[in-house]
Order: C-alpha cells, then structure tokens, then sequence
C-alpha cells in the first residue's frame, strides 16, 4: 500500500501517541516490550483490511467499528456477529478480528489500563503499597480472601478500580489541539469583570496570588473533584450502592469543561454498600498521586509547543450532594451544626419533630425594622450573622482533632462517632495536601438539590402532598409554643378531636384541581423540560417522580405563574422572587456586583418565608440557599459546580452494566474502551463521534422554512401562492373551506389587476392581505408572509444576500483552514528532522533501543 493510501488521521494519531509517549519517559524507563509494542501498533497502521483494499487499515477499521459499538451502546455479542459476518462478507486473507476481544487487543497500545486494589471488607485498609502483601486486615484482621473450600483461585471481598490521573491528563497534551485548548484560559479568555469560566473566579486568581510558580506555567493543570452512589441496576428494591470519583479539567473552554468525554473516572468503589464516613481509604491512591503531582510534577509532550514541560496539578475544589459532603469534608451534616459554614455560630433550634434553620433576620442590617418585629419567631432578633466562609476559624478547630481509625464493626454494630468541637468527625484526607487548608472554598454546596429540596418543600406545603408537607399539626404546635399567628393554632372539638385552619398559602381541594389541570395543560419547547403533566396524579393529589430537573423548571417558572391565581399576593410576591433568586443564580454569566445584590435579596426573601411558612418549613436545606451568593463569588457560575452533568455521566455508567454479577469490572472494562475511543475519534474524519455528534435540533443544511421549496428562478413566491399550499389538499383536490377557495380567486384578481399596468406600485403582501381579509385584532400573520417585499422582486433581495454572504463567509473559513494545515505540514517537517538527529544521537551513543526506534524513522522522523 502506498503513503498516498494510508488514512492521514491515523497516521498521525499513531504519531501522537509515540511522540507523546516517548517523550513522556526518560531514557531509562523505555523498554523493549513498549518498543515491541509501537512497532506492533505501527504495523497494523500499514496492514490492509484485506488485499488490495486502498481505503482502510487494520487500526482505522477496528477504531471505526470500536466507534460504533461506543456510540449505539452495542454489545459484545453483537459486535461479534457482525465480525463474523464482515470475515464471511469480505475476500479470503482478510485481518478482520474474530471477537470483541481480539478488536481489544488491537487497540490495548491505544488505551489506558487501570488497577486491581484489594480492600478490607469493612473498609478499614487498602492492600497496597505497604500492606500489599498481607493476608488479613490490619485492623480488624478479617480475611483479605472470601472463603473458598474448592481451593481454587483466591477472590478478594473487595477490589477497587485506580485508573491512574497522569496517563490521562498526559493524553490531553498528546494532541496539538486539545493542547490548543488547555491553555484557552490563559490565551484566549476575555477577562472583564464578568465571570464566565473558572479562572474568572476569586478562588482561582486568589491560588495564583498564593502559589505564583504555579500560576506562572499556564498547561499546569486544575482539577474539580465530583463524587456521589448510585444503584448499577436501576432497582430500588436493591440497595446495592456504587460511589465513582470523578476529576474535571478546568483549564478546558466553556463549550469543552463540563462535558462527558473529559470526565475522568479516578476510583470506582465497589458495593454493595457506599462507603460513607471511610470513604478516605479508597481516596488514598488519588491523594497520594495529587501530592505527587503537586510537589514534582510529571514529564509531559506538549503537541502544540513541540516540547516537554513538568505538569503540575492542582485540586480546586469537591462536588456532591449534601450527605456525600459530610463524607468528603468529615463534617457532619445532622444536628444543630449542620451547616458547614454557619459552623459554631448556627441559629438552630429544636421543634417538636425536627431541628429548624430559621432565625435568617441576624442577616439583616442591624438597623433593620424586622429585627424588632416579633411576627417572626415571637422574638426581637438582636444576633447578628456573617455570610463569610470561616476559614480561619476551621484551622483552629483542626488543630487538635483527635485521630480515630476507620472502618466498619465487624460485628454489624454501628461504633460510636467521636465529634469534635463543634461538629468534625475527623480532619479530612484532603488536608493532606499542601495547598488545601488555605482555600476558602474546599466543598460545594450543590445548587441542584438545594432546588430539589425547596421546591419539593414548597409545592409539597401548599398542595398539602405527604410526605412533603411541612404545614404538619407538629408544626401548627410549633406556632403556639412560639406564641405566634393565632389564628393558624389547632382549634380543639368538643369530642376532643383538633381542627386545623387553612393557611394563607395552602390550597383547597377544588384549587389543587385547578394548579393540576394548569401543570397539565403546559407544552415546553423541546430540550427545555421533561413532560411534567405525566408527574401529577389527580386520584391522589399528589406531584410524583419528579426529577431534579423537573424540580428546576417548577421553581424558576412554573410554581409562580401556576399559583398565582389560588394563593395571597403576598405568597405569590415571595414565589416570584423565590424564582427569580434562582434565575439570576444559575445565569451563564455574572457579576460580582450582581451577587452582592443576590446576599441581600436572599436573605429578604427568606425572612418573608419565615413570616408566613411554618418554622418546620426551614430544614436545612433551605437554609443553605443564604450561602449559596458567597460561594458563587468565590466560585464561578453555577453550571462549573453542580451535579447535573455528573448525575448525567452516573447514568452513562450505569448503562455499562452488562453483567450484572460483576457490575464493577463492567463499568471499567466499557470506560477505558470508552475512553480509548474517545481520544482516537479525534483523527477521524467523515463519521459520527462524540466530538462531533449532531444536536437534537440542526439548524444547518436544508432550510425548514416554506420559502425554500418553491423553484421560481430566485422570484419569491406570491401571497396567492402561500395561501394556495397552506388552504388547499391537492390529495383530496379540495380546499379547506369554502371561504378558502373564494379568498383566492379575489387574491388572484388583486394580482392581476395591480401587474397588468407598467406603471401601478405592485401592492405589497401586507396590502394584498389587508383587502382580502381586512384587520382583524387578535390575529397573527402568517409566518410565510414575508414583510415589505415587491412581488416582483428578484434574487438581489436580502435574503439571496445574505446566502451570499454566508457562502462567502465559508469560502473565508476554508481558505484560513487550509493556511493552517499548511503550517501544520511546515512545522511538523520540522519536527521530523528534530526527532531524527535525536535518533542518530541516541545511536552513537549506544542507546540500547535506538536500533528498534530506526523502524519507526518513516513515521516520527
């Protein structure tokens, strides 16, 4: 086969990776078997698929198949008998693969491994690096193996997945441009006072400030750290619980950062229960790789430079949900301290069924008018409270944590936890590193399930749903122990039953029929919101499996439209501003002015709760909305740090679950063949990948629009024309209506009359369509209907100009295109000559793979 044959993207994908990886190791850690390895890889880059096929190779065949079982979730029996239909469909001495398996193989020197590491049944210890080799717990001595009386191979109770960090992030740099794109941030990012991106944050300029030999190399690299359960089979019914540890590339642009193919899968932590409070043993082999990463760095080949530099990296910061925040951080997260950053300062209080949150007026300028007013709580509120992350605080209370060993009680019994002054359970792994106990913003506050969690309280109360509904008699009680809102206390019967009063933001019966038959009656536009209507079950007046999303879209715009009509102006004020916080919140783009605005308004709109909502009303995740304008200063927009991209990619994984007997080592077989996937898409050209996908919606090729199937030679087509195709069945050969077919023939006349003299103006549309069917109010035009146009106009109109210009514009885009591979081919000529003078330097130096490296001198020199 010729070099003309050969596919130019796998060509230089094979080149990118030996480049990358080659130059990624020293001298002395390059090995035969890696150069066997290349030289096998190198091989099937030249092979054809059978003889005298011209268009694919062994590798780009196999990568393109591998591509479709990716993309269509194919399974490995299925992607079997299409193998062995290809080897029946295809001439004699063809190299097509017999099995998944062997396509793996191919691809092995392409795609990134993982480890094996053996944990202790009750999550006490890792078997690794030092207690590699033991055979028991060393700490609470339970066996290392399951029993097995056959005597066969020896299984582990435990095995966690480790999928290295440096590989991965090395990878990023293999390719000129995704090495392009880790440096956006630095080269190409606007920096205006608006936050857009992650290094519009305070936190990061704030790191920078701190650690400036950092900040100095730009391609160093800043990593969010997600985590969160899930149930592998999708079965309530079974508790099985898995927890990955996913890390996030912030130094990504906007359209790149939060998207699936550059999460990468650090831990998978096996069930079939979660880890919670220990989950620091499994965090061991990812911190001490950060620690490493920080302190030394790795040798990394940058595409785009040509050269090596030592990448550094940095975590930013954690996301999860609230309870997965109190595993992370060993804050717990019960209790009159629930609230991490409130920490010993919190205005909790005890009711008769729960801890309330409330007491939001300490927020409150000191001279503000609610404090005094005792319509609240009963009281004056003279504390005063900050909306500042304690930091120094925390180190002080870190200081002299006691040290406690993890694990679980082999006897099933739950061990009493050890809490520190005032709520920590243990000073987090995380500490360890260097950089992490000066950060001001360590853990997130997801904004996602704080949504989830108001508006579920909130439609919950008003609608009087189950399980929901905070107006309980517990919470009537609470008003007349608080001395407060009277009227609202349970009224006693003579037969010694209680009544209780309707609140001002409950619904009756018939008024919770009208807001069910308004959530039914709504059509969203498509992507914006799953169908809520199939949520609301009439027969029992209750809103059930409901998403976090669906939660979302209630909140910001559907709860205060909807029960406008049914509730007090005043409830309806708060609910409108309510949404209206959580707009403003979750906008793309911010300001710092603007958030400053948001503290006050939050703060506000919950004192007005507080003034009308039972005090149980006020769990704490309620409470947590007053934090969340701080930590958006300190942070970024909030699309950077909720869970709604790492719930998505959950769902990815839990759609690797092939064998539901082993769903770990499922989910890490499908992600590396993912992932290896993932990065090879980017050499190919003329198929769907993932960095390539269609959207739902294309607004490209042809146009939808009604215009553009009328062939009159660039003439637009006339009133009488449109209205003939939109009022006329030509399969039927009958007009809608009688009225219709009338409309037209005036409409024909009008035309005739106004072109048959040269010198009449030609009447537009909109007059045509005034005499036809006069003004009618409450009427919209048709979309057809173009304004201001002559009949009699050609294709010098706007719209043919701005084709035109588009063509032109596409014309522009190529020829820059083209200027640039050019300069690719120059510089990577260059290259080639680089890398051959170091060949023939590394030969007359007796480098012992240098005679195996002259193989490869026709691909990398």
């Amino acid at each position: 086969m010729s070099d003309t044959d050969c596919t130019s993207g796998i060509d230089a994908l094979v080149e990118d990776q030996m480049r990358g990886q080659y130059n990624d190791m020293a001298q002395d850690e390059v090995q035969d078997e890696e150069v066997r390895n290349f030289d096998k890889l190198l091989d099937d880059a030249k092979r054809e698929v059978y003889p005298g096929c011209t268009d694919y190779t062994l590798l780009k065949f196999v990568i393109e198949m591998m591509n479709v079982k990716v993309m269509t979730n194919l399974t490995n029996k299925g992607l079997d008998m299409i193998l062995d239909l290809l080897i029946k469909l295809l001439p004699k001495g063809n190299l097509v693969p017999r099995s998944t398996y062997e396509a793996k193989k191919i691809l092995r020197d392409l795609g990134l491994s993982y480890e094996h590491i053996h944990a202790c049944k009750n999550d006490c210890a890792l078997f690794w690096k030092e207690n590699a080799n033991l055979d028991e717990c060393p700490v609470c001595k339970e066996s290392r193996y399951k029993v097995n009386h056959a005597g066969g191979m020896k299984i582990a109770h435990k095995v966690l997945r480790y999928f290295p960090l440096t590989p991965r992030l090395r990878r990023l740099y293999m390719s000129r441009k995704r090495a392009e794109d880790m440096r956006w941030y630095k080269d190409k990012r606007v920096d205006d006072g608006v936050s857009r991106h992650p290094a519009d944050s305070e936190e990061w300029k704030e790191f920078d400030v701190q650690h400036p030999e950092f900040a100095l190399e730009p391609r160093n690299v800043r990593l969010g750290l997600a985590t969160d359960g899930f149930n592998p089979f999708g079965n309530m019914n079974n508790s099985y619980s898995m927890w990955p540890v996913i890390l996030i590339p912030y130094n990504l642009p906007p359209w790149l950062v939060m998207k699936e193919p550059f999460f990468m899968l650090s831990l998978l932590i096996p069930g079939p229960h979660q880890p919670g409070n220990d989950i620091d043993v499994y965090l061991r082999p990812l911190v001490d790789e950060l620690k490493e990463l920080w302190q030394d760095g790795a040798l990394t080949y940058d595409a785009s430079s040509g050269m090596t530099f030592q990448m550094r990296v940095a975590l930013l910061w954690t996301i999860h949900d609230y309870p997965g925040f109190g595993n992370v951080s060993r804050w717990r997260t019960k209790g009159y301290h629930a609230c991490h950053t409130c920490n010993d300062k919190p205005h909790s209080e005890s009711l008769e069924s729960k801890i309330g949150y409330t007491n939001h007026r300490g927020y409150l300028p000191v001279d503000h008018p609610w404090r005094r007013s005792r319509a609240f709580n009963g009281k004056v509120e003279k504390r005063t409270r900050s909306l500042e992350l304690p930091v120094e605080t925390i180190k002080e209370q870190l200081e002299n944590m006691p040290s406690i060993t993890l694990g679980k009680n082999p006897n099933g019994k739950r061990s009493r936890e050890v809490i520190g002054e005032p709520n920590w359970k243990k000073v987090s792994i995380l500490y360890e590193l260097p950089y992490w106990m000066n950060k001001k913003l360590k853990h997130n506050i997801d904004v996602m399930h704080v949504e989830k969690n108001i508006s579920e309280s909130t439609f919950g109360t008003m609608l009087g749903i189950d399980g929901k509904n905070k107006d309980t008699d517990k919470a009537r009680m609470d008003l007349k122990k608080m001395n407060i809102r009277q009227e609202l206390h349970l009224k006693e019967r003579p037969d010694g039953s209680y009544v209780k009063p309707k609140a001002i933001f409950s619904l009756t019966s018939k008024e919770r029929d009208g807001f069910y038959d308004f959530l039914k009656s709504i059509k969203y536009p498509d992507g914006y919101a799953a169908n809520i209507s199939r949520s609301v079950n009439t027969r029992n007046g209750r809103l059930s499996s409901l998403k976090s999303h669906d939660c979302h879209v209630l909140l910001q715009r559907v709860l205060p439209i909807g029960m406008r009509c049914f509730v007090d102006k005043d409830i309806s004020i708060i609910l409108f501003e309510l949404g209206s916080f959580f707009q403003d919140l979750c906008s793309r783009t911010l300001r710092r002015s603007d958030l400053e605005k948001l503290e006050e308004r939050i703060v506000i709109i919950l004192c007005k709760l507080e003034k009308f909502f039972p005090p149980a009303f006020f769990d704490v995740m309620v409470h947590l909305a007053v934090h969340l304008p701080r930590e958006a200063i300190l942070g970024v927009p909030v699309q950077y740090r909720w869970m709604y991209p790492i719930e998505r990619f959950l769902g990815t994984l839990k759609g690797y679950v092939s064998n539901r007997a082993r769903p770990e080592g499922s989910i890490a077989e499908a992600y590396i063949l993912k992932e290896c996937i993932t990065f090879c898409s980017m050499y190919l050209d003329g198929i769907e990948t993932v960095h390539n996908r269609r959207e739902r919606n294309e607004d490209c090729g042809e146009c939808s629009t009604r215009l553009t199937r009328h062939r009159n030679e660039g003439e637009l087509p006339t009133l009488s024309t449109m209205y003939r195709e939109t009022h006329f069945n030509p399969k039927k050969n009958q007009w809608v209506t009688p009225e219709c077919e009338g409309r037209y023939e005036e409409i024909l006349r009008l035309q005739e009359k106004h072109l048959a003299d040269p010198n009449t103006i030609p009447l537009t549309p909109e007059e045509v369509s005034i005499r036809v069917f006069k003004l009618r109010s409450g009427y919209v035009k048709g979309l057809d209907m173009r304004p201001s146009s002559s009949f009699k106009t050609k294709s010098s109109t706007a719209y043919v100009k701005q084709l035109e210009e588009c063509i032109i514009e596409l014309q522009e885009t190529n020829r820059r295109q083209e200027e640039e591979r050019k300069k690719e081919r120059d510089e990577r000529e260059k290259e080639k000559e680089k890398v051959s003078s170091i060949i023939e330097f590394l030969k007359g130096h007796g480098f012992p793979g240098a005679e195996s490296l002259g193989k490869w001198r026709k691909l990398i020199c």
